[in-house]
């Protein structure tokens, strides 16, 4: 019997849920220094290798090529398109967080897009003002308190944590591409939507080349920091007051 969509993103939220509660005792990352945000780095550094073959013998050179045939106003505008379906996410997102106001804007920024913005292959709404909100299902679950847990790297997708990979379902569900029957045409969407953002990658990667001793290293601190950053809205929390002298 077939399961329905909805059906399926109900169980992807009780198992998003479940993996986040069950990390929430285990490593978090920056509560102390006997914490270690890395503990699977041996293994991880496979991956991460198998990923960087991978990308330089296979994906960058398609992304190359792409590059090269596709003018850049197309590609940013396949970059909005795939945006405003993450406009939408965030939307749900940010409501899920309690945050009615932005989620309304992300809603504004969707509904101006899709309508006036030739279903969102023209940002027409940052034109008038309303700039991207982009809030993810692990976003959601930071917001609610729970931990990044340990570093992970998955082949192919990458850069992850217990967190993320258990929003990940969720968060990859909701492409363009769920809502095409098709699925010849499903996977060219989701082809399509990879070699758009590596094409978009190509010179940020070769600085990373050039100024990384350890791209490994490198690539794990610069997410960890990024996902953090945006758990918080950007915001450090407060420094916890200091214990009260004795007597006091």
């Amino acid at each position: 019997m077939n399961t329905s969509p909805w059906r399926r993103c109900i169980g992807w939220v009780v198992l998003a849920v479940a993996m986040g509660l069950l990390q929430g005792c285990a490593t978090k990352l920056g509560k102390g220094p006997g914490d270690k945000l890395d503990p699977w780095e041996k293994w991880n550094r496979k991956v991460f290798g198998f990923n960087e073959s991978l990308d330089k013998r296979v994906v960058a050179p398609v992304a190359t090529a792409y590059s090269d045939v596709v003018p850049q106003p197309v590609r940013r505008s396949i970059d909005n398109f795939f945006g405003n379906a993450a406009d939408a996410w965030s939307a749900v997102n940010n409501l899920l967080q309690g945050k009615v106001t932005e989620s309304m804007e992300d809603l504004t920024r969707f509904g101006t897009n899709t309508v006036f913005g030739l279903f969102g292959f023209l940002d027409v709404a940052t034109e008038f003002g309303l700039d991207h909100r982009y809030e993810d299902f692990g976003q959601t679950l930071g917001h609610w308190g729970l931990g990044p847990g340990a570093y992970i790297v998955w082949p192919v997708l990458g850069p992850s944590s217990v967190r993320e990979s258990a929003a990940m379902p969720m968060d990859l569900a909701v492409s363009p591409a769920l809502a095409i029957n098709d699925g010849a045409v499903k996977y060219q969407v989701t082809a399509l939507k990879f070699v758009n953002a590596r094409a978009g990658l190509l010179g940020a990667t070769q600085v990373i080349d050039d100024i990384a001793l350890d791209k490994y290293t490198f690539v794990r601190d610069a997410y960890l920091q990024r996902r953090r950053s945006l758990v918080l809205d950007g915001e450090e929390p407060p420094e916890p007051d200091e214990d009260p002298a004795p007597g006091q």
